[in-house]
């Protein structure tokens, strides 16, 4: 006899009833006599609203992603609108990327918006991230959706929810429309279309998010420089080749390669383990396409074309892939130099990062007299600041984890956009002699040599979270009192939201909202954060360490310094 807890099977007897089709109860049937260590993990909790959304493994259940799940979802936030935009038409835009049932999912979630007197703007295929932020605003609509996993795994999607301002859903919307949802019986999904409700959208909204982002990400370099800018580019088989390629020709640049192989969309992503362009393998064609035809850079982008890894020329002439830091940190600066050139800086402007990226956007921020606000990981909470401060000018800001935004006009991370200003930057270096690399090395010698390095654990299901829990639990209530050798002076808190001296043990409050975030601060100037993901079964571990660079002869030997100190926190912290 197979035993299941009965809370779980509560859940389990509750998708057995009438309320779900027969295929779902026959799926359940026969998981429960066959999986039952699966179906376990398919009902021992609800999915949860992470740092990007609703994000899971797709399947029957509480805890997956499914038409009953997202379908539920949709209908606590139809009934949210209605309460929060009384006697205003409220309307929707959906738009879905390449994963497997994308665009049926996206079509169920279209239909419970219609039935709930919603009007829907449907994009007819799949469309980026930032172009479902910018139509939000473009449409003038009350709020969005896009069915996406970014790049998690083939067996994952989700669902990601857009306020009216185009960014994602914040304080204190996010909470009151989770309690919403949480309160609904899946009973009370209403899935009958009113299809006279639905449009779908296409080519005209695609030109008007092409023609913004060319004009926010061209930032002046001349045709004879783009004409002289080889580029390879792939969307590992993602949706960014609806708009990337299209934005590079209209900004006028001619020699662009794309892998043909990673051309044509699919969920399955057949030709890299991964989806994400953090990881070097999944630019291993790309990178292998550049040397054929000697590009000077290289850019992939994730499936939902929110992230963007770039490669580029180092002083040996090699292709490098550049960290996320690295890349935000010469878009930014390059932005903050455009702005200045103009006399557009007149002390009431901004960029932003986040508590995990890297220390150097404080020092950029310093010389060009501007503010740089740090958030909470996730775009979500840059976006808000815009919201927030809307005295001020955003200039652009970035994350670690391999996302910018430049200006305002999309409220999330926007690789087509950035796609473009990064080649625009290794247009204009290259045509003054120089390169997108030889002028980050320059960066370093002005404000200070900064390395980031991540480690990630992955800890799957009920005992992997439980396991993930106690890490966070130990490392509260045991914390470093040295890392390498180096004294812990100051931790951070961001689920207490207590800064703590460790030299005098004074605390003061962290003005953000609380998260499960650690943060340890280092005599020698390096930091270290654990986080636990909000959309993947992770623990994530950053490591910033930083020295003086003097010149850029001495890179090469200062970065192999900087590479072993890093390496040594993790060795100190056991996680290597």
């Amino acid at each position: 006899m197979i035993h299941i807890e009965p809370k779980i099977l509560d859940r389990i007897n509750t998708w057995l009833t009438p309320t779900f089709d027969q295929d779902t109860q026959n799926t359940i049937k026969n998981a429960i006599a066959n999986s039952p260590k699966e179906i376990e993990e398919s009902f021992y909790k609800d999915l949860e609203f992470g740092t990007g959304g609703m994000r899971g493994v797709m399947g029957v259940g509480t805890n997956r992603i499914n038409k009953y799940t997202l379908g539920k979802s949709t209908q606590g936030l139809s009934e949210y609108l209605q309460k929060q935009f009384p006697g205003e038409t409220k309307k929707a835009v959906i738009a879905y990327d390449c994963r497997y049932n994308s665009k049926t999912l996206a079509k169920v979630v279209a239909d419970v918006f219609s039935a709930n007197g919603i009007e829907v703007y449907l994009f007819e295929d799949l469309r980026t991230t930032p172009e479902l932020s910018f139509a939000v605003k473009h449409l003038n609509c009350h709020c969005g959706i896009v069915l996406t996993a970014s790049h998690n795994p083939p067996e994952y999607n989700g669902y990601k929810v857009y306020w009216q301002d185009g960014g994602q859903l914040v304080p204190p919307h996010d909470s009151a429309l989770i309690n919403m949802i949480n309160d609904l019986e899946y009973a009370n999904i209403k899935f009958e279309a009113n299809e006279s409700l639905i449009h779908y959208i296409g080519k005209d909204v695609d030109d008007s998010f092409i023609d913004a982002s060319v004009k926010n990400g061209d930032v002046g370099a001349s045709q004879s420089a783009k004409d002289d800018l080889t580029i390879v580019f792939t969307s590992i088989h993602g949706t960014s080749i609806t708009a990337v390629p299209e934005t590079l020709k209209r900004a006028g640049y001619k020699n662009v390669h794309v892998v043909k192989e990673q051309e044509e969309p699919n969920g399955g992503f057949p030709t890299v383990k991964s989806p994400n362009p953090e990881e070097p393998e999944a630019l291993k064609m790309a990178l292998e396409l550049a040397e054929k035809v000697n590009a000077d850079i290289v850019i992939g982008t994730d499936p939902d074309s929110d992230r963007l890894g770039v490669a580029v020329r180092n002083s040996e002439n090699e292709l490098q892939l550049l960290n996320g830091n690295q890349t935000m940190v010469m878009m930014t600066d390059f932005l903050l130099k455009k702005w200045k050139a103009e006399n557009k800086i007149k002390g009431k402007e901004f960029i932003a990062t986040t508590i995990v990226s890297t220390p150097m956007l404080n020092k950029l921020a310093d010389a060009y007299n501007v503010d740089n606000k740090i958030v909470l990981t996730g775009f979500k909470w840059i976006a808000k600041l815009i919201k927030d401060f809307p005295e001020l000018d955003f200039i652009g800001g970035g994350e670690e984890s391999f996302g910018f935004m430049v200006g305002d006009f999309v409220r999330d991370k926007d690789a087509v956009t950035s796609t473009l200003l990064a080649c625009e930057i290794a247009a204009i270096t290259k045509s003054n002699g120089s390169s997108f690399f030889s002028e980050l090395i320059k960066l370093y010698v002005e404000h200070g040599c900064f390395k980031e390095k991540l480690i990630s654990l992955t800890k799957k299901g009920i005992e992997g979270a439980q396991e993930i829990k106690q890490m966070m639990i130990d490392a509260r209530e045991n914390p470093f009192k040295e890392i390498n050798g180096s004294k812990v002076t100051k931790i951070e808190d961001y689920d207490l939201s207590i800064a703590k001296n460790m030299s005098t043990g004074e605390e003061t409050s962290i003005d953000v909202p609380k998260s499960n975030v650690l943060i340890y601060y280092t005599e020698d100037g390096s930091q270290v954060a654990l986080r636990p993901s909000g959309t993947e079964p992770k623990i994530k571990f950053y490591v910033s360490v930083n020295t003086q660079l003097d010149t850029t002869e001495n890179f090469k030997t200062i970065e192999a310094e900087l590479n072993t100190k890093a390496e040594n926190i993790f060795k100190d912290m056991n996680l290597i």
